[in-house]
């Protein structure tokens, strides 16, 4: 058994509205040959309405390449990451060498040293901390990430654990791509982190009132579909890649594993009062609610983080979860925490107040 204790996020100070970066990216595009009326319908399809972005608008036209932009992202993501875990510790009353797992997640950009052990020397974690970078699992790694911190503190249970999660999306856009895919991930995809703090069974904190007890999880592969979402890597950086098919591994393929992994509890759908979704889409969003056959709104503190901030990869979940936790869930509640990402792939969490 796992408790989350405490869960904090952190933005870029810079916000646009839709329509400014919307502007902003089009000028260049126009030069590529963009169908004006298809990036419009795209960007109002989404449902957008602002989001945070690592650096000014205008810097973003002087990164040459890969290596530039791969850069920019080490800075902004140090600034925010130290940040975030500030931020988290304090909430938790927890002390830097009190922790002793770190374990951070990204698909936007690429350190080694990884973005923990640069963290290491401007945060004072003792010095046999464990770490364990995650990279490539997308969207996914939010929900996974809190799922292998649990699996680690169960073998742990007298030990504190953080899960860190950095994307800043924006850095990876492509300025010469006019590609459906490309539009849609420009007009979606927004930069922030979150973090969370978790103990195991046996910590003092596990009996703080109200702290989520994670009771199990599970991982979901569907075979074949690699096509479906990732990247391509090349020369420019990480390009989008984005197939059609997402809402319907939501729709179909996927609550039939989500329902049995209750089943397996002994518990009905009906019986999760807290769901708390990676907002992957408009489509994706409704496509799931409808496939589980969830009321109707059911999704929609999803849907309002969408609208306020865009899709922020793995640490959009996590700010989500935390909204769920402000709210003061009542005890013996249940949650399912859910994400998917590529592959196709998907992660789910039980919890239980």
């Amino acid at each position: 058994m796992s408790f989350i204790v405490a869960t904090a996020h952190a933005l870029p100070r810079h916000f646009s509205s839709q329509e400014s970066l919307s502007q902003e990216i089009r000028e260049a595009w126009l030069q590529e040959g963009l169908d004006v009326a298809v990036l419009e319908r795209i960007q109002k399809n989404v449902k957008v309405q602002g989001r945070h972005h690592a650096l000014p608008l205008q810097e973003y036209h002087a990164l040459r390449d890969f290596g530039e932009s791969n850069s920019a992202w080490i800075e902004v993501a140090l600034e925010l990451g130290e940040e975030v875990i500030l931020k988290l510790l304090e909430k938790a009353q927890v002390a830097p060498a009190e922790v002793s797992l770190l374990m951070s997640t990204t698909v936007t950009g690429i350190a080694v040293p990884s973005i923990e052990a640069r963290l290491m020397n401007r945060i004072s974690f003792r010095k046999d901390i464990k770490r364990v970078p995650l990279f490539g699992l997308g969207c996914l790694a939010g929900t996974a990430g809190v799922a292998r911190v649990h699996d680690y503190l169960k073998g742990h249970p007298r030990e504190v654990a953080i899960l860190l999660s950095i994307e800043l999306c924006s850095l990876t856009i492509q300025r010469k791509d006019i590609s459906i895919a490309n539009i849609v991930s420009t007009s979606l995809f927004g930069d922030g982190a979150a973090a969370v703090l978790m103990v195991g069974a046996e910590h003092p904190l596990a009996k703080q009132q109200n702290a989520p007890q994670v009771l199990d999880s599970v991982s979901v592969f569907f075979p074949d579909s690699e096509e479906v979402m990732g990247w391509a890597v090349q020369e420019t950086g990480l390009k989008i890649v984005l197939g059609p098919g997402v809402p319907q591994y939501a729709k179909e393929h996927l609550p039939p594993q989500i329902q049995q992994f209750l089943q397996q509890h002994e518990l009905s759908l009906s019986q999760i009062a807290h769901w708390i979704v990676h907002p992957g889409g408009p489509k994706v969003i409704n496509a799931l609610e409808e496939g589980l056959d969830l009321p109707a709104n059911t999704l929609d503190l999803c849907r309002e983080s969408l609208k306020k901030m865009g899709n922020l990869s793995s640490s959009s979940v996590l700010i989500i979860l935390e909204e769920v936790l402000a709210m003061n869930p009542q005890v013996a509640e249940y949650g399912v925490m859910l994400s998917m990402g590529p592959a196709f792939s998907a992660e789910a969490i039980l919890l239980q107040w």
